[in-house]
């Protein structure tokens, strides 16, 4: 997944608590395998090498599931939540510390656009080719949820998945007390916006602290609008509770592309939510 994760899970039996946390990992192995953009071997591999051709694929009942998906949150976010926009990446290199060049920048923006892809359950067609998908937004969080799916139906119902800051509670403490989850300020490390108290649900955070570039004073982070082609500017992070952590993920994301109207769109969600704009200003429904 790219980064740090971890389950927390209580039982009586030992042997019930590791053979619930060995399918949680075996799961967690595939869906990487399976949507990995870094292999060649995985299934998105496969879709991708189609999409270079603009040909056509039949995809499984998963990954139609998560195209399903994809597509609502595209219509809902008026086209800003893009699964094609990962093609973006190989203009920005935020390891290299340089911005890319404007000129490849446009050249990237020609080759996005849900709009150029059929989707006719269970076929996936490209309509242009040398186009790309990228499940990055929205596979870990979906895999959070059936961390905490198959935890539940495995009879563990005290417990925590964390897969890269993407949580999930399946229940709380074995003596009832709530889990206690912070959402850390986006410029400074060691300090908190927020300690939440969570008995259930799922939280998810984006923001542009975790790879960024940062030149002539110009924070330049790494989601970026698929539009424009170039980092949001006006939300430096936005933190989303939820039923579902698929669900609060794409909404904080979203809610970071939408830039100036993220805390109107955010309010209109309705989901218990916070955000952090680039000037220090901060708002949302779970603000103390």
């Amino acid at each position: 997944m790219g980064s740090p994760c971890s389950i927390q899970l209580y039982a009586h039996h030992e042997k019930k608590v590791k053979r619930a946390a060995k399918s949680v990992m075996d799961d967690v192995y595939r869906l990487e395998a399976k949507y990995s953009r870094y292999r060649t071997d995985s299934f998105l591999s496969d879709i991708n090498r189609i999409a270079k051709q603009g040909d056509r694929i039949r995809v499984d009942d998963e990954t139609a599931g998560l195209l399903d998906y994809a597509n609502t949150c595209y219509q809902q976010s008026d086209g800003l939540f893009d699964i094609t926009s990962g093609i973006l990446r190989r203009a920005w290199d935020f390891k290299s510390g340089d911005i890319p060049d404007p000129e490849i920048i446009q050249l990237l923006l020609n080759k996005i656009g849900w709009h150029k892809i059929s989707w006719q359950r269970p076929v996936l067609r490209f309509m242009a080719s040398d186009m790309e998908i990228d499940f990055g937004g929205v596979v870990k969080e979906y895999a959070v949820d059936r961390a905490a799916s198959l935890c539940w139906d495995a009879g563990i119902h005290h417990g925590l998945v964390n897969l890269g800051g993407d949580i999930r509670v399946i229940g709380p403490h074995p003596d009832s007390s709530p889990w206690r989850i912070a959402i850390r300020h986006p410029r400074n490390p060691e300090g908190l916006l927020q300690t939440l108290l969570l008995h259930s649900g799922a939280l998810a955070s984006s923001g542009d602290y975790e790879r960024c570039i940062i030149l002539n004073g110009i924070r330049y982070g790494h989601v970026l609008n698929p539009k424009t082609g170039w980092p949001v500017q006006y939300m430096a992070a936005v933190s989303v509770l939820g039923e579902f952590c698929v669900v609060a993920g794409s909404a904080s994301t979203i809610g970071m592309l939408k830039g100036e109207d993220g805390a109107e769109w955010l309010n209109t969600l309705g989901l218990p939510h916070l955000w952090v704009n680039v000037n220090g200003e901060s708002g949302g429904s779970l603000m103390a």
